[in-house]
């Protein structure tokens, strides 16, 4: 399993519309192959930003299957023009599992 993190400002003043269209746009990832699940965490200190977390079965899952579909190009539509700066993604993986 490999977990994407990704740190995302919003504009200010579009947190709401934000949040209403991700909840739109997560039917896209949800269906996506290799995709295992997603939450979108809003920061309580800083207005405007919010952690996502998506749970992929693999790395490629992510970064060729989602990146490289025409499902990405519809993501991208709905939600890039929120962002301000644009996020870095990040991909990591378990290294012992808790117990």
């Amino acid at each position: 399993m490999i977990l994407e993190a990704v740190m995302l400002q919003v504009k200010s003043g579009m947190e709401v519309d934000f949040e209403h269209t991700f909840a739109e746009a997560s039917s896209i990832i949800t269906s996506m192959k290799g995709y295992l699940s997603h939450e979108l965490q809003r920061c309580i200190e800083e207005k405007g930003k919010y952690l996502l977390l998506v749970r992929w079965e693999t790395l490629e899952a992510h970064t060729i299957g989602f990146r490289g579909s025409e499902e990405y190009q519809e993501w991208k539509s709905l939600l890039h023009h929120f962002y301000d700066p644009f996020p870095t993604v990040e991909h990591f993986e378990l290294v012992s599992p808790t117990k």
